[in-house]
């Protein structure tokens, strides 16, 4: 009896099936082990010059030293690294569009009232490369040489307290619900004026990066009297943590997220993740990262899944009891 014609149709249709998941199966190791074939954009969403892009383009350079092709910064800024999250968000999930953030990535969800992306699924982890914490700021010519001594003005006074975007804005109301402050918001569009109000005596004092207060530090015109992190900082030994000063439970970190867009074949990632670990190795990066205030963590991926995950949920907690609403 012959095979009816659409049995061999079948086989062949089962043949070709198998051969083309073989071929994907194959795929996944091969474009990772021959990554990258080209250049590769770092999307960092924020300013030129600031804490973020000095630290991308340092990463940029270490890598296309040992990729032997380039890594190119683009900063796309606006709404509070929103704008260039978003074009990261629908770029093909090949490794050549990555995305460095900080805290704000986990933030924005809290204070921004519609997203054009879902912070959690949208993006692949890669790493926390590291994290440095937020600063309280004085003059170094103001009244208040200590934290005790301003928390305890604070809670006695309405003290204005500067923050240039949102983490620092939650770091202010944290600070404000764990000492019993009575402090007042003076929110400004960038670090940079802020220092100046502070330094000029116009604002008592300010939340700010340790890139950020440090020019100033240096310059003998700022004083650095707080820590929003469990240990003091080596760049500036005579900062207080907020346990140190009676006030525990206050940490506020500012991290540097490696994302890429949602999808990414994990022997890529995996790859990634070796060479920035390699690159991060350099004395050189962690001499330039230590003195920045940064503590190097490069976490696997799912540690990162969880932390920005734990972070959306803790300054999402903050804002419900201080009243704050997205915007």
């Amino acid at each position: 009896m012959r095979t009816p014609p659409h049995a061999h149709t079948g086989v062949l249709n089962r043949r070709h099936v198998l051969g083309a998941l073989g071929a994907l199966a194959l795929a996944g190791p091969a474009t990772a082990a021959t990554y990258p074939a080209k250049p590769v954009t770092l999307v960092v969403p924020y300013s030129a010059g600031g804490g973020t892009d000095i630290v991308g383009r340092l990463l940029a350079q270490k890598l296309s030293e040992r990729w032997g092709q380039s890594v190119v910064v683009d900063n796309r800024t606006g709404a509070n690294g929103v704008i260039g999250s978003h074009m990261v968000s629908k770029a093909l999930p090949d490794g050549y569009t990555l995305l460095l953030v900080v805290g704000s990535h986990a933030v924005n969800p809290t204070l921004m009232k519609t997203m054009p992306y879902d912070t959690v699924t949208a993006f692949t982890s890669i790493t926390n490369v590291a994290t440095s914490p937020m600063v309280l700021v004085v003059s170094a010519r103001g009244p208040y040489r200590t934290l005790p001594e301003l928390l305890q003005a604070a809670r006695t006074t309405e003290l204005g307290v500067g923050n240039s975007e949102g983490q620092t804005r939650l770091t202010g109301e944290l600070i404000r619900q764990a000492a019993g402050l009575k402090t007042v918001e003076v929110p400004y569009k960038g670090g940079a004026p802020m220092m100046v109000d502070i330094i000029g005596g116009h604002l008592p004092m300010g939340l700010t990066s340790v890139l950020t207060a440090l020019p100033h530090v240096q310059a003998g015109n700022l004083r650095v009297i707080g820590v929003a992190s469990r240990e003091r900082l080596d760049v500036f030994p005579d900062a207080m943590t907020y346990a140190e000063a009676g006030v525990p439970g206050v940490e506020s970190l500012s991290w540097y997220g490696m994302f890429g867009p949602a999808g990414m074949p994990a022997p890529l990632v995996e790859q990634i993740g070796r060479d920035l670990r390699a690159v991060c190795a350099d004395p050189a990066v962690v001499a330039q990262l230590r003195g920045q205030g940064a503590q190097l963590v490069l976490s696997s991926p799912a540690e990162l899944d969880r932390f920005v995950r734990g972070e959306a949920g803790k300054w999402a907690a903050v804002a419900q009891r201080g009243g704050i609403r997205a915007e």
